[in-house]
């Protein structure tokens, strides 16, 4: 354990070091000024610091205030040496962050006594933050197992939702992207972005749920089938609803409220505004632009212009006329997916990663 000694009486500081070298496992550091002892900092080890509050230029508690300035020594145990006894005085250096004090002429059985006492309490403190630093760190790392994990369940189930049609397992990865990009032209933070991405290519999961005769006709949808088909969002919900899974109970929220509308005239809850999760709103938009800009059996690809067009138009009607905005800021962004000839690169390869 290393002792700084800041004193500017050359005996006084040779005997200040040389009784903190006789404490069991200490070695001492002496300055003769507080100027050099500034100057050596912060480049400068130590782990208890014992100064002489009377000294020229900077006192103890002016040396001990300027110290304090540095991040890495605000949590070091300082001891002011005095032949003071004003309570005015003392109190200043408690104020500034001394911890005890020793009072001139120093008496080596009391400086020893504190040293060793200050020093075990020293040992005693990073033992317990290096305790904390593991277990940080060991959280740290199981968080990101159950992360991997939870990642990689999303993609397992969004791959097995495809497998009845393969067009879905492209388009689920496009809005996973898509919404990604709009969620961060909205300026959510980057932690939310990634959950959005890899949450929304679950929006459609209900689908699974949905007879095969409806789900894969070929051709216009009646009243009746429209319905069942409907019926996917609250679908998808209670399949996802009940995990414990952060990015699930997230993918559940999308899968029902993307197919809401901002004026409430949407299913499967007919929620209005704001009353519509946020992810949900950023989500209708990226799986409406996909929608529009991909062959259905119902309708051939729009063009971009086309597409952008219409969401625009929809505005403060079926979308969120701030996801609207984002979605236009973020759009050379998703063109640039849109028209990449490698569309298993994004998304759901992500996930699994």
């Amino acid at each position: 354990m290393k002792i700084l000694v800041v004193d500017d009486n050359k005996t006084n500081l040779t005997l200040l070091k040389k009784l903190a070298g006789t404490v069991e496992g200490c070695s001492a550091v002496g300055f003769i000024s507080p100027e050099d002892a500034l100057h050596a900092m912060p480049e400068l080890d130590f782990d208890i610091g014992v100064i002489d509050f009377q000294m020229p230029v900077y006192n103890g508690v002016d040396l001990l205030l300027e110290i304090r300035r540095f991040e890495k020594y605000r949590d070091k145990p300082f001891v002011v040496v005095t032949a003071d006894g004003d309570t005015q005085t003392r109190m200043s250096a408690l104020n500034a962050g001394a911890i005890d004090f020793l009072t001139k002429p120093v008496n080596p059985l009391e400086f020893r006594a504190r040293i060793r006492n200050l020093a075990a309490l020293t040992d005693a403190r990073n033992q317990l933050a290096d305790r904390a630093d593991w277990l940080r760190r060991e959280v740290d790392k199981v968080v990101q197992e159950l992360r991997e994990r939870e990642q990689e369940i999303i993609y397992r189930l969004t791959l097995a939702a495809s497998y009845k049609d393969p067009e879905t397992a492209l388009h689920t990865m496009r809005v996973g992207a898509y919404s990604e990009l709009i969620a961060k032209a909205y300026g959510l933070s980057a932690e939310a972005c990634a959950d959005l991405r890899l949450a929304a290519p679950m929006h459609d999961i209900g689908k699974v749920g949905i007879p095969d005769n409806v789900l894969l006709k070929r051709g216009i949808y009646t009243e009746s089938e429209r319905s069942q088909m409907q019926c996917h969002t609250s679908i998808g919900s209670q399949i996802l609803g009940q995990s414990r899974s952060s990015l699930l109970q997230l993918a559940a929220e999308i899968a029902e409220a993307h197919h809401e509308r901002w004026d409430g005239q949407g299913y499967p809850r007919r929620k209005k505004g704001e009353d519509i999760p946020l992810a949900g709103r950023i989500v209708a938009v990226a799986d409406s632009f996909d929608a529009l800009t991909t062959v259905r059996p119902y309708k051939p690809a729009w063009s971009v212009d086309k597409a952008v067009s219409h969401i625009r138009e929809k505005a403060g009607s079926q979308f969120d006329p701030n996801c609207v905005k984002a979605f236009e800021k973020a759009l050379p962004e998703i063109i640039a997916i849109m028209t990449s000839q490698e569309p298993h690169n994004i998304s759901l390869v992500a996930a699994a990663e």
